[in-house]
């Protein structure tokens, strides 16, 4: 239980209508493993500025560790107008450069993958050589490798997408992603069948797709699950896939069933889901506190 794991990439500022959020995949990866009674890492680069010693300071609050962020001299902290919109995902103008764009693979980082349990890492954090050199190196150092795909347009490269596949062992992505995966691999149309074409091509042990408020799909070494999710009055959708992900792997790593997983990833989105920011208070403790939250299941099935 006491496992390092590691999550690399970006931390940033999402600027809201409510205000300013600390967020970024995962740094809010991070920050649920934390809250959820597991022991991650996290590895970033911020400004030598304001909204950077304040990321460290909140960092610090949610019990994050945080000699692996890097304090860049010239680079600003990452910061990110965010369009929640009506309906639907949200939209973001990501600023560029940041200093997340400019991880640099320490020996201090070295450390830590050595111990790390697991590493998740995603493709946002990759649009720069810097940080894409980094993530890289450490997929060679951890056994289990998680890749968030978190598709961000206009940072969305094909041969990224395909270098982090090949080294993943788990895969999370939604279903707009997976349809984009379908486009450049001539994956088959049922989404069963995508989710096990794209494990066979790049030799990944489960694969999992999000469907928003429609639950999600996993497909792991043969087996099929489908959950309907929970319905909730939504606030934003903001970093409820991150909460989703950090659920999952927490339970994956306890080696618990697919339906089960499913369901702590479901209850744990839905509840982000149904407060506003990436990472609301919580009001349950860990794994076994989520499973006892009031939330009402969809009873429907969905296809695309």
């Amino acid at each position: 239980m006491n496992s390092e794991i590691l999550c690399v990439g970006e931390v940033l500022w999402d600027a809201l209508p409510d205000g300013l959020f600390l967020g970024g995949a995962p740094f809010n990866v991070a920050s649920h493993l934390q809250a959820l009674g597991r022991s991650p890492v996290f590895a970033s680069r911020v400004g030598h500025d304001r909204l950077g010693q304040e990321a460290l300071r909140r960092a610090q609050i949610r019990g994050l560790a945080t000699d692996p962020v890097q304090v860049d001299d010239a680079l600003p902290t990452g910061f990110v107008q965010v369009d929640t919109g009506e309906p639907g995902e949200p939209d973001y103008d990501i600023l560029e450069p940041a200093a997340w764009d400019a991880i640099a693979f320490t020996d201090a980082l070295a450390q830590h993958a050595h111990h790390a349990e697991a590493l998740v890492y995603g493709s946002l954090a990759q649009r720069a050589p810097t940080s894409r050199q980094t993530i890289q190196r450490l997929c060679e150092a951890v056994g289990l490798r998680v890749f968030d795909v978190n598709l961000r347009p206009p940072y969305v490269d094909r041969g990224v997408i395909e270098a982090s596949l090949r080294a993943a062992d788990v895969v999370k992505l939604n279903d707009a992603e997976l349809r984009r995966m379908r486009a450049w691999f001539g994956l088959r149309d049922a989404p069963e069948g995508a989710m096990a074409d794209l494990a066979d091509a790049f030799g990944c042990r489960a694969v999992c797709v999000t469907w928003g408020g429609h639950g999600a799909r996993l497909w792991a070494e043969g087996q099929c699950w489908h959950h309907c999710g929970y319905a909730v009055d939504v606030a934003d959708t903001v970093g409820a896939g991150d909460a989703f992900l950090s659920a999952f792997l927490a339970g994956f790593l306890e080696e618990r069933t697919g339906d089960a997983l499913l369901d702590l990833a479901n209850r744990l989105g839905a509840y982000v889901a149904s407060r506003a920011g990436a990472f609301p208070s919580y009001n349950f403790d860990g794994l076994d506190g989520l499973l006892h939250l009031d939330l009402e299941r969809r009873n429907h099935s969905r296809t695309e």
